[in-house]
């Protein structure tokens, strides 16, 4: 296995690693080494915030910067943030690679302390040992375009960029805008927004959402994956209902694995699908929506549905 992680260039890597105990992090540790990576610091993470800084100020230019690599399972919420924040940092101002493992209660914490993006690291929520060995390899050689994991995982990537470009696309014709140059720009929705003019009650997007929870209690789970759409349905109901969605609440909504749904956050993030705003009250908490645009797209799909007689699914 690590053969073919190592020809993406992942055997020349080196990692910066912090977990709640200085032995801990087993997962991560397991996967770097079968990756052929080597860990140049092992820290508890109540003192990697000036080891993490020592070892970028000692290499300014980046060159050999290491992968950063957090698990943060187990640590309270204050000492989390302070780590993350320090991290997400160093990912701003050095380019640094960022690779968080978290569990499911930390999912909102961690997110409100990476103020810029989900996109710009890899979170891996109570994830098995084969998420783990992806996330170190992509973030391994994610500058040099090498990646080179097992066909499976290439095609998974694959279909995962597409589908996302399916979704933005369709919605952006739907708007009447086919420019995503505005689309990546940083916008918080305003919740002091005049009500949405469709006559369409929260209750029924919620009724879809119901009946699509269904098809796996009656058919199976796995079956009918579609984590952009469900959350693009939960954000579009939450915004006929005035409600604020936590990034938690989301993952949830997704319908998939929390690492599964949180790469896709980030995707539709990236595309100017959904915002990200904080919590004015609770720094250790963020809320998503749609963006503006996506939600102008929304509403003309469900008329456009509604002229033609035709379900909301």
């Amino acid at each position: 296995m690590s053969d073919s992680f190592a020809a993406g260039g992942a055997r020349d890597a080196t990692f910066f690693l912090a977990s709640l105990r200085g032995d801990g992090a087993i997962d991560a540790v397991e996967a770097i080494a079968l990756v052929g990576g080597t860990i140049i610091a092992h820290v508890a993470l109540n003192a990697a915030v000036s080891h993490m800084a020592g070892i970028f100020d000692a290499d300014p230019a980046g060159l050999n910067a290491p992968v950063i690599v957090l698990d943060v399972t187990g640590a309270d919420e204050d000492l989390l943030h302070e780590v993350v924040a320090a991290a997400d940092a160093i990912v701003v101002s050095r380019g640094a690679r960022l690779v968080i493992g978290l569990d499911l209660p930390q999912i909102d914490p961690v997110a409100a302390a990476l103020r810029d993006g989900l996109g710009s690291v890899q979170l891996l929520c109570e994830s098995d040992q084969a998420e783990w060995i992806s996330a170190i390899v992509i973030a391994a050689v994610r500058d040099t375009g090498l990646f080179r994991s097992a066909d499976e995982e290439r095609q998974r990537l694959a279909q995962l960029h597409e589908e996302v470009a399916r979704i933005a696309d369709m919605l952006a014709r739907l708007s009447g805008r086919d420019d995503h140059s505005d689309r990546a720009k940083d916008r918080r929705l305003s919740f002091a927004l005049p009500p949405i003019a469709l006559d369409l009650p929260p209750r029924a997007v919620r009724d879809v959402i119901r009946a699509r929870r269904m098809r796996d209690r009656f058919l199976g789970e796995g079956l009918f994956e579609d984590p952009a759409w469900d959350m693009l349905l939960d954000l579009f109901a939450a915004r006929l209902e005035r409600r604020r969605v936590s990034v938690s609440s989301l993952c949830i909504a997704a319908a998939v694995a929390p690492t599964t749904a949180l790469r896709w956050i980030a995707k539709l993030t990236a595309r100017g699908m959904l915002v990200r705003s904080p919590d004015d009250e609770d720094r250790r908490r963020s809320h998503i929506a749609l963006s503006d645009e996506s939600a102008a797209a929304m509403q003309r799909y469900v008329h456009a549905l509604t002229s033609a007689n035709l379900p909301l699914v």
